[in-house]
């Protein structure tokens, strides 16, 4: 029987908790404030409204409905403006320090939902319970607006870093963000591949690949150049081409002919021949490959070759097939062997020093083996990028990013040039790789040959003539006449996982 003369737990509670109680909604039970303030976590300022406390709930509830209204709207539903976003490092440091903001309020509302509507009358079990449940949810707010804000610094810090200030002498002048291509249908990026930092002068760009995009399509090509090629000629409109009447030819031994001296030599002898730029070896290569090519190049991309394995590394690692061992290491001219191999087979997971090796060994091949297997690594660096493992390695790659990869391509584009990134994933992805031939000597090449090529390998597919097959270049569909798979390839169509066939300018 109760004891009447023992005071209910009400009253045992200060006269100004009585008070509130008598005023305000108070749970009396702990599931209840744990659902109340679960509300208030998802809703924020509902679980004020709950309580009884309706200016304070509609003055949080209200911002919070358009916040989210303004967000979902203005980064789900345009694209175009969310990706202008992502590259703007102002207002990425602007929705950084909002995010900040939001979370210390949202936190604040979490806490003072609870305590506001906690039962009075609680065990020291109840307490401890309640108190976890709050700590859980504080965190569940705080850790995505933590990790967005963190991403947003590193995407305005990467940003800036890359693509701030980047002034060329060769990039179309034609161009705006609401016409990112000039009218264009296509537009040709040069990636190239150095063993020094991208900073650092007289770097040698021993890979070469022109990857030339349909900007509405994303329909892809990629050009492979030789290291070698000599006597390049510069397009009739460049400063250059007067300098090098003869097409390019380095002071000194034959060495310095070659395609892949004009990086860092051409702006030592002739400084400023193209104008102002930060970049003058690019600019002077950007040329050079549109004179051999025949193909306009509008921007360039830089990867220092010894960082790249960082980049793979922070995807995860890429897929490729191997059809033979893969050297690592060794010097033929010295006669020092290889330490190691990388097996061959199938669906071959390769992490960042394995994928280095695949793409830059030359041990028991020559170049063109070399630049088969890069422009497989391309595609197989294409697959990885799923937005997904993007996102969950972002700060990895971007960290990397900063140190090794360098480009003309400006600010204001990249939102286009994702979009446009987008679609190349989507799309086949064909190469040509000019190799040494009976048509082809890199030491004595003959570029309308090559431009020819080119022209035909840009077609439609529905325009295809005869046996002109994958970007256009003819393949004899013979045993004797078929181009053999370089090692790192397979024949066959699909992801750089299933197939790296590619068709040799013939």
């Amino acid at each position: 029987m109760k004891n009447t003369n023992e005071p209910d737990a009400s009253s045992q509670a200060p006269s100004s908790e009585r008070a509130l109680h008598s005023r305000f909604r108070r749970a009396r039970k702990m599931s209840g404030a744990m659902g109340v303030t679960t509300l208030g976590t998802l809703l924020p300022g509902s679980g004020y409204l709950f309580t009884g406390r309706r200016v304070l709930g509609l003055a949080v509830l209200l911002p919070a409905v358009a916040l989210a209204g303004f967000v979902g709207s203005y980064l789900f539903r345009d694209l175009d403006a969310a990706l202008r976003f992502a590259f703007d490092p102002q207002r990425l440091t602007i929705a950084a320090t909002v995010m900040v903001g939001v979370l210390l309020i949202w936190v604040a509302v979490v806490i003072t939902t609870y305590v506001m509507f906690r039962p009075l009358d609680r065990g020291r079990l109840q307490k401890i319970v309640g108190g976890t449940f709050v700590a859980l949810l504080c965190m569940a707010v705080a850790a995505p607006l933590a990790v967005a804000a963190r991403y947003s610094m590193v995407q305005a810090d990467l940003v800036t870093t890359i693509f701030e200030d980047n002034e060329s002498a060769t990039t179309p002048i034609d161009v705006t963000v609401d016409d990112p291509w000039g009218g264009r249908e296509r537009v040709s990026l040069l990636l190239l591949g150095g063993d020094g930092s991208v900073q650092r002068e007289g770097v040698r760009t021993d890979s070469m690949i022109v990857a030339s995009m349909e900007v509405d399509t994303g329909r892809t090509t990629l050009f492979s150049l030789p290291r070698n090629l000599m006597n390049v000629p510069f397009p009739e409109d460049s400063p250059l081409a007067e300098i090098y009447p003869l097409g390019y030819r380095g002071g000194g031994d034959q060495s310095n002919w070659m395609l892949n001296a004009v990086y860092p030599l051409v702006p030592t002898m002739h400084p400023n021949a193209l104008g102002k730029s930060d970049n003058e070896g690019a600019d002077a290569l950007k040329e050079a490959v549109e004179g051999a090519l025949g193909l306009p190049v509008d921007y360039y991309m830089l990867v220092n070759l010894a960082g790249f394995r960082t980049i793979v590394d922070a995807m995860g690692g890429v897929t490729v097939n191997i059809n033979e061992p893969i050297p690592i290491g060794g010097q033929p001219g010295l006669g020092i062997p290889p330490e190691t191999y990388i097996d061959p087979g199938p669906d071959r997971r390769l992490d960042g020093f394995e994928a280095l090796w695949f793409s830059r060994g030359r041990y028991g091949s020559d170049d063109y083996d070399r630049m088969e297997r890069q422009r497989c690594m391309v595609d197989a660096l294409i697959d990885e990028a799923r937005p997904f493992n993007l996102l969950r390695r972002y700060q990895a790659l971007a960290a990397a990013g900063k140190k090794i990869v360098r480009t003309d391509v400006p600010r204001d584009l990249l939102p286009a040039f994702l979009d446009l990134t987008m679609k190349v994933k989507d799309s086949p992805v064909e190469s040509v790789v000019f190799v040494s031939s009976e048509k082809f000597s890199p030491a004595d090449p003959d570029f309308a040959w090559m431009h020819d090529k080119v022209r035909k390998a840009l077609k439609p597919p529905d325009e295809a003539e005869g046996n002109e097959q994958r970007g256009g270049a003819p393949v004899d569909d013979s045993p004797s006449g078929s181009p053999s798979p370089a090692p790192g390839s397979t024949t066959g169509n699909g992801s750089a996982a299933e197939s790296c066939q590619y068709t040799a300018a013939e």
